[in-house]
């Protein structure tokens, strides 16, 4: 009783964090806009200033918002796959999805040209890089799904996913190798990564998408939880792997894919928050981690993009660098302190 008490605690003091982070990154940025504006706009929609309310609206709310789906998204993404493969360096993108979506995006940047006219004109709209980017990892889910259903090895499953990874790079190095400086610097700029180029309709999309991803993880938790016992001990309690295999993977796919596309492969966080919330709270009960790591997502990401965004400054970072730059020697430093994975 008393330990599920102290999870509790932590849980509430992660939400704490998580709601002071959020407010802190919308009253930062390139414009400077005093704190009492921004809590105006917020709760009463009016400001004495029209620019003030057009940018915390339009641009810093969206952001933060897509900041919050994308880091919790990869996070719990991560975390079903090293469940899944009892792996603790798999990630939201050991399937292949990252590397589908960017052979769909080098595929519209680096070839929209040769179509000309209207079809050049729509794959190199609004949505074109988001409706490429999710049938490149679409095509590829499909190709894992199949294996999946064939396959009984789980680790069988973790390779073709690396092979299919493995295949798309090479298709995009081609294209790459062929394609004029401008259109190589289109996709290697979406390559960054970024959560601030997201319209409300773009965030309400992406937010049904997590939505759907999040209540299938939710509705695997207690299988989750047997699967860290191995796969004969969870099928000793009637568990269809097959079936739960095939869950955590729409799952992953419906959370990394449509972030991948609407934001581009941001790195890390997938990989890294599981671990780090381990640190935090010491325990396996996904009843407690999915939550918790839904929270540190949002908070990693929040942060990152603060740090990106140079307050004050008109430049920004690329996310990916970002979150590299500030995750990784922390990752390290725990690693080094706790001297092994707690999984």
């Amino acid at each position: 009783m008393e330990t599920t008490r102290s999870y509790t605690a932590v849980l509430l003091l992660l939400l704490g964090v998580t709601v002071a982070v959020w407010f802190l990154n919308i009253s930062l940025g390139s414009v400077n806009i005093p704190f009492e504006e921004v809590i105006a706009v917020l709760f009463s929609s009016e400001t004495a200033n029209e620019s003030w309310q057009y940018i915390i609206t339009e641009y810093r709310i969206p952001k933060a918002i897509t900041a919050v789906l994308t880091g919790s998204g990869l996070a719990v993404s991560g975390m079903l796959m090293q469940t899944m493969f009892r792996n603790p360096l798999a990630g939201p993108y050991v399937l292949g999805l990252s590397s589908g979506a960017s052979l769909g995006v080098a595929v519209v940047l680096m070839g929209a040209t040769l179509t000309g006219g209207l079809a050049g004109s729509i794959l190199l709209s609004e949505w074109g890089l988001v409706i490429a980017s999710s049938l490149g990892s679409l095509l590829v889910l499909l190709a894992v799904l199949l294996a999946s259903v064939r396959l009984k090895d789980t680790m069988a499953i973790l390779i073709i996913g690396l092979m299919f990874a493995s295949l798309t790079s090479a298709v995009v190095s081609v294209l790459s190798y062929f394609s004029p400086a401008a259109q190589l610097q289109q996709y290697v700029f979406w390559s960054f990564g970024s959560v601030g180029d997201l319209s409300w309709s773009e965030v309400f999309v992406l937010s049904i998408f997590w939505l759907t991803g999040i209540l299938i993880a939710l509705f695997s938790i207690k299988n989750l939880n047997s699967l860290l016992l191995g796969e004969q001990y969870a099928r000793s309690l009637g568990m269809n792997i097959g079936r739960n295999r095939l869950l955590l993977i729409i799952s992953t796919s419906l959370l990394a894919g449509s972030i991948t596309a609407f934001a581009g492969p941001i790195a890390f966080v997938g990989l890294a928050v599981p671990h780090l919330i381990r640190q935090v709270i010491p325990v396996n009960d996904h009843r407690i981690l999915l939550p918790a790591v839904i929270l540190g997502g949002a908070i990693l990401m929040l942060l990152c993009d603060m740090v990106a965004q140079l307050p004050g400054s008109e430049h920004t970072l690329p996310i990916n660098a970002i979150t590299s730059l500030v995750g990784a020697p922390v990752i390290i430093w725990l690693l080094v302190r706790k001297r092994k994975f707690l999984f």
